[in-house]
């Protein structure tokens, strides 16, 4: 039914794509891939959705990107038929990264930022907040990079310094959340706290982690 009434399968296929990801950009081929549809059907509706003004297109490196218009007039209906619900930023598998991210543990937030938004001011690509698991963490991160085809740079950090670095303006987290990023969630609306307590000295920037760094680090710590 909703096919009928936005044209085709593989428009309502982009549609979910860029209004569950808003602030994500992707290129052609990386479509392709992850909506499973043909090249010239995707070419062919990502023009007829640029026309519309409902994307936005950009090179970068000699690759065109193209994301959703959140200027477009009629974003916010848009978003509520193809967006994600309930506070939480889907990606294209929708519930099954909600469900990904509760298998990590109790997350209070999660988002992505650096290769995922094209902005690498903050040198991270995922920081997740929480009571998190350290193998399942692996394993998420695994997963997406598999899905991605490249490395994930990691940021893992609890609740409690989550919002201590927040008190002291720390330049990391700040640099962080001044990014371009996409929140996939965000349970308990720790981005709308502001920072009030002055002259506390912050703590050292995270570094942050791939996975297969992660892992060395946890074989080492098991020979001592």
């Amino acid at each position: 039914m909703i096919e009928q009434l936005f044209g085709s399968k593989t428009r309502v296929k982009l549609l979910q794509l860029f209004y569950s990801n808003p602030n994500r950009s992707f290129y052609v081929r990386e479509i392709t891939r992850k909506i499973d549809e043909q090249i010239n059907s995707v070419r062919r509706e990502l023009s007829n959705l640029l026309n519309a003004g409902i994307i936005s297109s950009e090179t970068t490196n000699n690759r065109l990107y193209y994301e959703v218009n959140k200027s477009y007039q009629f974003y916010d209906p848009l978003s509520q038929i193809f967006g994600a619900t309930d506070g939480v930023t889907a990606d294209e598998d929708g519930n099954e990264t909600t469900a990904a991210l509760k298998a990590l543990g109790n997350v209070h937030l999660a988002l992505y930022t650096g290769q995922f938004t094209r902005d690498e001011k903050s040198g991270v690509d995922f920081l997740v907040v929480g009571d998190i698991n350290q193998t399942q963490l692996n394993k998420y991160v695994s997963e997406l990079e598999a899905k991605e085809g490249k490395a994930i740079r990691f940021v893992m950090m609890d609740k409690k310094e989550f919002e201590y670095r927040m008190q002291v303006n720390d330049r990391f987290l700040l640099t962080v959340l001044d990014s371009k990023m996409q929140i996939l969630l965000d349970k308990n609306n720790l981005l709308s706290e502001t920072p009030d307590i002055d002259g506390v000295e912050a703590p050292p920037a995270p570094e942050a982690k791939t996975k297969e760094a992660s892992k060395t680090t946890k074989t080492a710590k098991g020979k001592k």
